[in-house]
């Protein structure tokens, strides 16, 4: 088998762009979270449904590029594909945590970081390299997350294991079956958001029984009914998409609390929509509209660019800034200077990620793996 013969085929530029503006969001997201007292008055109160929202849109992405390739691919090759794909700005992200790690000392919320030896830390970072989770004994930081330098890699975890479940069993399934798949997922998903003790859909990054079953139902549901979506989607020509679907998601992720303290269920009801309804409609009309100019096709393919190198290097910068917002008690209507220099920072850094870093070791890799 000559793998060179499988090129990559055109992107999605509306979803490529849709991507950097949910990646935005979320560093928005983390950074208004500093400020929160709680879930109820946390400013873009949605923003952690953007996961829910990367897991749907790689799942469409992934049956669009790969459906019609299992002839003349291996299943080695896919996951070879993959992780050359997404590996090495998670090591870059793990780096950056190494680096940044002694810098987030907070009396408040992570009082011991200083305390944590050099090689303690260094072996996080190793083990980061590979995504398995870290067991309790290594959480350095004290939020028993899965990646204690770098949280989100928790979702790349979710986002491997939902890879490999569609290359050994589901990418044969019939629509019939993947329906049945996507409807059971989507009545867990459901159930987990109404009944969860906040109600909403939150967790997923620590190695316990309760943070692996939201992994998994946040995870199960949006990427196979991504896969789903592709395989019986019959596109329409939209005008505007990118700017109509783009402001759809913001305001999907900015939509403030739903029930306050009083129906905390109601959130629920909220998150399993916008996760089964909104965002499968946000992506249909996305991926069937069309770029017409050269500045929307420019700017598509920029926050394309950087979403994923954004997305996993910016939780470092994030620690520090709550550290100092948290310890210091400051107020956003105080912060927002150093708030702005925070978001356009992880913007600087993953754009020099991507260029320096990503795409050159990318290039080099795929030319040594796939190398007649």
């Amino acid at each position: 088998m000559n793998n060179n013969t499988i090129n990559s085929k055109p992107h999605y530029p509306i979803l490529d762009g849709l991507r950097g503006v949910a990646a935005l969001m979320v560093v928005a997201f983390h950074i208004f979270e500093a400020h929160a007292t709680s879930y109820l008055d946390q400013k873009i109160n949605h923003g952690y449904l953007a996961v829910d929202f990367f897991f749907l849109l790689s799942g469409f992405v992934i049956s669009y590029a790969y459906d019609d390739r299992w002839d003349r691919m291996s299943i080695g090759n896919f996951f070879k594909r993959r992780l050359i794909r997404l590996q090495p700005m998670v090591i870059m992200g793990m780096i950056i945590g190494a680096l940044l790690f002694y810098f987030q000392d907070s009396v408040t919320l992570w009082p011991a970081i200083h305390e944590v030896p050099v090689w303690k830390m260094l072996l996080v970072m190793v083990i980061g390299f590979t995504l398995i989770p870290v067991p309790l004994s290594l959480d350095i930081r004290g939020w028993a997350e899965m990646h204690p330098l770098n949280g989100p890699g928790w979702s790349l975890f979710y986002e491997y294991i939902a890879n490999i479940l569609y290359a050994l069993f589901v990418r044969k399934f019939s629509k019939t079956a993947l329906s049945i798949l996507v409807f059971l997922s989507g009545c867990a998903l459901i159930h987990l958001a109404v009944t969860s003790p906040n109600g909403y859909l939150v967790g997923g990054w620590s190695l316990n029984a309760e943070h692996i079953h939201i992994g998994f139902t946040r995870m199960m549901f949006p990427f196979f009914a991504g896969v789903l979506l592709f395989r019986m989607g019959k596109l329409i020509k939209v005008k505007n998409a990118f700017f109509w679907c783009s402001l759809l998601v913001i305001m999907a992720l900015a939509m403030p609390r739903i029930g306050g303290s009083e129906h905390i269920w109601w959130n629920g009801i909220y998150d399993s929509a916008t996760v089964i309804l909104f965002f499968p409609l946000i992506i249909f009309l996305a991926a069937s509209g069309e770029i017409t100019s050269k500045f929307s096709s420019r700017v598509c393919k920029f926050f394309g660019d950087i979403s994923y190198p954004i997305y996993i290097t910016h939780y470092p910068i994030i620690y520090i800034y709550t550290a100092w917002a948290v310890d210091n008690k400051i107020p956003f209507s105080e912060a927002y200077p150093m708030s702005i220099l925070t978001l356009l920072s992880c913007v600087v850094l993953a754009y020099a990620c991507l260029k320096l870093y990503d795409v050159p070791v990318r290039q080099w890799i795929n030319k040594k793996a796939f190398q007649k």
